[in-house]
């Protein structure tokens, strides 16, 4: 069997984060192979003429280097880089005599213990850097959170929570619209959080959003995923919330950390744009046992529930993205994204057991 791509929805960030982390091997190996060629020099002489100079660098020929630009562009495996040796290593090898086995060895464990500790070293700023996000995002509340605004929000978003405890924080006086983000009712609990901080906080029903949108001074949310044209895949509701914010020109501000910016976009096959949650949320089975026995001629149901998870919100909706590296527009986002991945690494895929 081949190779299935992973076409689970409900963990774009993990397939985000092995990517970076694919991207941050690359460039390490780069980088690695890069200070190896510095202390290589090109000839175009014969090897009968004399070298008259005093440089003690290896001298490899034109086709030499040639060659290993051509292989320099392939795309390598995370084997190549991290078990065999460098191409780096290889060419200084070339230049040299072929009777140190011994010492090419010693050169190779000890040019690959190098790129491995450089690699999980970038690794590990990438964990601070997932792990300092929030911190980073909230930061820059008090330039956007301004005295005695109205901000209005869906569900419940630790991103915007910590957003907006660093506003009042930094003493701020503002008043919050909780939309209530049924069947889960996730902003219950933002609203409990906001209250015992202090926020003047109003919890509203998902339907009234357009009845309230008009005193409301921006719209802040939290976001599933960030895809590569600038959407963004959201708790169900946020499209309807986005296009009330337009329709009375409010600014609807995205928070998000970087690691959920997404390669793909939303119409990738790896991608799926919804997941169906269990219809229990939205009713009582007990409640409507009877309507269950009803049916068609060809026994379809005529009772069906739809319990969607995910909106997805086009870019022309979305005023701003708050990140840990700034605020961005949503034509920027695919210059963040190129700088994070690899273009050959945007389809992930997982190896089958069969």
């Amino acid at each position: 069997m081949g190779s299935p791509c992973l076409k689970t929805f409900a963990e774009l960030a993990v397939g985000n984060t092995v990517r970076r982390v694919l991207h941050i091997i690359k460039e390490e190996d780069i980088s690695f192979t890069a200070v190896g060629i510095e202390g290589l020099s090109v000839t175009a002489v014969s090897d009968d003429e004399c070298d008259s100079g005093n440089d003690d660098r290896p001298t490899l020929s034109a086709a030499v280097l040639a060659s290993h630009a051509r292989n320099a562009l392939r795309a390598p495996s995370l084997q190549t880089l991290l078990d065999d040796i460098p191409v780096s290593t290889a060419l200084s090898h070339s230049s040299s005599s072929a009777g140190d086995s011994d010492g090419k060895t010693g050169d190779k464990s000890l040019k690959t213990r190098k790129l491995k500790h450089d690699v999980i070293a970038a690794i590990g700023d990438l964990i601070e850097e997932i792990d300092t996000c929030y911190d980073q995002i909230s930061e820059q509340a008090v330039e956007h959170i301004h005295q005695n605004e109205v901000i209005l929000t869906l569900g419940r978003s630790r991103t915007v929570k910590e957003f907006l405890y660093a506003a009042k924080e930094k003493k701020r006086s503002f008043r919050v619209f909780v939309a209530e983000g049924a069947p889960r009712y996730q902003g219950h609990v933002l609203a409990k959080e906001l209250v015992e901080k202090g926020v003047q906080t109003t919890v509203i029903t998902d339907s009234a959003v357009f009845a309230m949108i008009s005193r409301v001074n921006m719209v802040i949310v939290g976001v599933h995923a960030i895809m590569a044209n600038g959407g963004v895949i959201a708790p169900v509701g946020m499209n309807m919330v986005a296009l009330a914010a337009q329709r009375h020109a409010v600014p609807f501000v995205v928070v998000a950390g970087s690691h959920k910016l997404c390669p793909l976009y939303p119409h990738n096959p790896e991608v799926l744009l919804n997941e169906l949650k269990s219809p229990s949320d939205l009713l009582d089975f007990g409640e409507f046992s009877n309507c269950m026995n009803f049916s068609t001629q060809d026994g379809t149901p005529l009772l069906n529930v739809a319990n969607p998870t995910f909106d997805y919100v086009p870019p022309k909706l979305v005023s701003l993205f708050i990140t840990d590296t700034g605020g961005h527009s949503p034509s920027y986002m695919y210059r963040l994204i190129s700088e994070y991945y690899s273009a050959d690494d945007l389809v992930v895929r997982q190896k089958s057991t069969s």
